[in-house]
């Protein structure tokens, strides 16, 4: 329920993929977290990741980046941000968690 340490756990994950898959000036996730509208950030990110420094990237990860991509926190954020995707034409969710009870609140939201 703490949106807070949900975004967190995520954020070394989300370092990984912008900072650390691929090459400087060809790593795909770092580019389209650029046109998210984070330039500056996916470049730091990069920059630590690829210098050894994950911790500090993961850390330099925007809440807000997490909550543009993914839906963490209670059910009732998970439903509010499940319904705003679906608004937006998503008609595709990849679905990751370490807690079964996570995948069923999520199916209860869906249906």
């Amino acid at each position: 329920d703490d949106v807070q340490q949900c975004r967190d756990m995520l954020k070394p994950y989300i370092a990984l993929y912008v900072g650390g898959m691929g090459a400087r000036g060809r790593n795909f996730y770092n580019s389209l977290v650029s046109r998210y509208g984070f330039e500056q950030e996916s470049k730091e990110m990069q920059d630590l990741y690829l210098d050894g420094k994950k911790q500090e990237a993961a850390a330099l990860v925007p809440d807000e980046l997490v909550d543009e991509t993914s839906l963490v926190g209670p059910p009732e954020r998970i439903r509010d941000g499940l319904e705003a995707w679906r608004e937006s034409g998503v008609t595709t969710l990849l679905v990751g968690t370490l807690q079964i009870d996570a995948v069923r609140a999520l199916a209860e939201t869906n249906s």
